[in-house]
């Protein structure tokens, strides 16, 4: 029998008197799945308690407690963050969204919908489609849900045609810190009224207010998509072809480079045959991975062709059309590069975002920097908004936070940022504070102080010390 503190039991009870005896969990009752999500390189941590309310009022009444009695409160979605973010502080109350899993409405005449934090990214999709609509963000991990992903800002392979999550959230109901609930935005696509809280909120990381409940924009669901391959003979020209695609006008939803080492990794793993001759394989060394869609069929061909033209006048070897069922099982493929990677070794898995002219000289950057300090790095991206993933092979800590901090430093000196869509988190931190220009980390200091004034809210995350 574990042995827990009056004082701890004493919160347990004012907690369950909250939510309810069922919903609370503390100490070593606490599953250990909640003690993390999935970055590689930061540590898990127990909380204190698990609370998993049903409502907003329940959601406030346990913030309103945290206050009281100045312990910290994380929320957690479905913890497939990458960034440490949803990784508690030790003795915190991580407030799980698990129970505030509903789509509230679909609404078909404004193509918007209403839901609960703790939907997943594939039941919301389902929901939409029923309507033939979509929610168009897809950050490769459907079973991630739209409250963390609000927090996170995140992208995915669809972004260089939809945009990220923030382009498509149009109101919040939120909790702050000091355990106030209000609303922001609405059911409305324009807004002039005083400071934008909704955006604000959004890619905070849960340490500016909990949200619960989020009113996001749908769009019509095409109805044909047709996928192209194009193996290239270096990484360089095929980045280089990225600016041209985009200018072109086609318009693709989809528009990943994936290097020739990730490409073997990923496509092993899943078992999959491109059906490319051995020769073009053993060629390339890079690829990239272009999806179209269109309500139309007839255009969609013509697209198609064009988009073939056009990459073997930018230095494609041999454009391949993938068929319907080898199209998904390569996007899903890629979407599940992680895994691959981590089931590989990798000691970190991090992005970076750069205007997309800037990708080859910050691949090439990366890959001297690796070179230079005996460190692997392989990887993927979405080319088309400038957002690489890279994979670091380096057992030493500090030989790789050395190799990390000079990347996103690089990162930042062409015009980019240390994150694009999986945030700063615990993972990355540090990097932030140094890199980042002192005035604008004295800002986001006030403007916290200003939504969590007793600083309760995923302390140690995004801000690091600075709270």
């Amino acid at each position: 029998m574990v042995h827990v503190h009056d004082d701890v039991r004493d919160v347990e009870g004012r907690l369950a008197g909250i939510v309810g005896a069922g919903y609370v969990r503390v100490g070593a009752d606490i599953a250990e799945q909640y003690g993390h999500d999935e970055a590689l390189a930061v540590e898990p941590s127990t909380p204190g308690y698990l609370v998993r309310p049903a409502t907003t009022d329940e959601v406030a009444g346990i913030v309103r407690l945290a206050t009281e009695l100045g312990v910290p409160v994380t929320a957690r979605g479905s913890g497939s963050g990458m960034s440490g973010a949803s990784t508690p502080a030790p003795g915190a109350i991580l407030v799980s969204f698990e129970r505030m899993n509903a789509v509230l409405d679909v609404d078909t005449e404004n193509h918007l919908a209403v839901a609960q934090p703790g939907v997943t990214l594939a039941e919301l999709d389902a929901r939409a489609a029923e309507a033939g609509l979509m929610y168009p963000v897809y950050p490769g991990e459907m079973s991630a849900s739209l409250g963390g992903s609000i927090a996170t800002n995140a992208g995915g392979m669809r972004a260089v045609r939809y945009g990220v999550t923030r382009r498509h959230v149009l109101g919040l109901r939120v909790v702050l810190g000091t355990g106030e609930i209000i609303r922001t935005g609405g059911k409305v696509v324009k807004a002039s009224s005083g400071y934008d809280l909704t955006q604000l909120i959004t890619g905070s990381e849960g340490t500016l207010a909990l949200i619960t409940e989020a009113t996001v924009k749908l769009v019509p669901r095409p109805t044909h998509q047709q996928t192209l391959l194009a193996p290239f003979t270096d990484l360089d020209t095929v980045v280089r072809a990225v600016p041209r695609i985009v200018a072109s006008g086609l318009e693709p939803h989809i528009l990943e480079y994936i290097d020739a080492l990730t490409m073997a990794a990923i496509t092993y793993t899943a078992k999959l045959s491109l059906g490319i001759p051995d020769q073009v394989r053993d060629t390339a060394q890079a690829y990239l991975l272009v999806a179209m869609e269109n309500s139309n069929a007839g255009r969609l061909d013509e697209d198609m062709a064009r988009l073939g033209d056009l990459v073997v006048e930018l230095g494609a070897l041999d454009p391949y059309l993938l068929a319907g069922s080898a199209a998904h099982k390569v996007i899903e493929a890629r979407e599940k590069a992680f895994w691959t990677a981590k089931s590989a070794g990798a000691n970190s898995i991090v992005d970076m975002v750069v205007p997309r002219a800037a990708l080859p000289e910050l691949l090439d950057t990366a890959r001297k920097l690796a070179q230079d300090s005996g460190s692997g790095v392989v990887g993927c991206g979405h080319a088309g908004d400038g957002n690489v993933h890279l994979a670091v092979f380096q057992a030493d800590p500090e030989i790789r936070h050395r190799l990390l901090r000079d990347m996103f430093a690089a990162s930042m000196r062409l015009g980019g940022l240390i994150s694009g869509e999986h945030g700063i988190g615990r993972e990355k931190r540090s990097y932030f504070a140094e890199l980042e220009e002192p005035a604008t980390l004295a800002l986001l200091r006030r403007i916290k102080q200003a939504f969590d004034p007793a600083g309760i809210l995923n302390p140690g995350v995004l801000l690091g010390n600075l709270e």
